[in-house]
């Protein structure tokens, strides 16, 4: 009798330390993930956080540090601009770009968008008809003219830089006159700073007002 107790209580003895070791194994796993996983969340902070953002910065500093700085538009030391958003030019002798519901009062780089107006709305109706009428008035052309969409609507953004080859030509002759310039030589700036579609098939050719307007300041300037 008592030898079975006895061995009985080894079992209990053996199973109790095994269920120990158990235990402390588990511990020893769980701990070990918990290494691992931390070490993984150090090594991509690292490297997505750190070597990643620095390679891509150097990369766009070396190949086309002009674009990765934003394409920016430098004159007499200052910036003034940039070639990728539209400014609000309203003078006469200016090419004028399309209308901009970019903030407030438009071409507002801090509030990009557009007007949220669908085709059905009659304000967005009211707005094209009176900027058609403006548009023919202000480049003096006949009644009836057709008047391209880009220069009677705003974009998505509200701050794009390009305006259609249609409206650029349009806007030519008032832009001559007020600069005394021939018509053909602003037809030939306009062709000068006309882009093309981006990688060569998405979306149509557009001539950049900034650069344009920027371009016939300084032949004005020269003469």
């Amino acid at each position: 009798m008592d030898s079975k107790m006895i061995r009985s209580d080894a079992r209990v003895a053996e199973r109790s330390i095994s269920s120990r070791k158990a235990e402390e194994m588990g511990i020893k796993a769980l701990l070990e993930m918990v290494r691992a996983s931390l070490a993984v969340i150090v090594v991509l902070g690292i490297v997505l956080c750190g070597v990643y953002p620095l390679v891509v910065f150097g990369i766009g500093q070396l190949g086309f540090p002009d674009k990765a700085n934003g394409s920016l538009v430098q004159q007499d030391g200052k910036t003034i601009g940039s070639r990728l958003i539209a400014q609000n030019f309203t003078g006469k002798e200016y090419f004028h770009p399309r209308p901009s519901a970019a903030g407030d009062v438009g071409y507002d780089a801090s509030s990009s968008g557009g007007s949220n107006l669908g085709p059905l709305s009659q304000k967005l109706s009211d707005q094209v008809k009176e900027r058609i009428e403006a548009y023919i008035s202000e480049n003096s052309l006949a009644p009836g003219t057709k008047v391209p969409a880009d220069a009677v609507t705003a974009s998505g953004s509200g701050l794009d830089p390009h305006i259609s080859i249609a409206n650029a030509e349009l806007q030519a002759a008032r832009v001559a006159r007020e600069r005394g310039m021939p018509v053909e030589e602003i037809k030939n700036y306009i062709r000068q700073y006309t882009e093309g579609p981006q990688l060569g098939f998405l979306g149509d050719p557009g001539v950049n007002v900034l650069s344009l307007n920027l371009a016939l300041n300084t032949a004005g300037s020269k003469k």
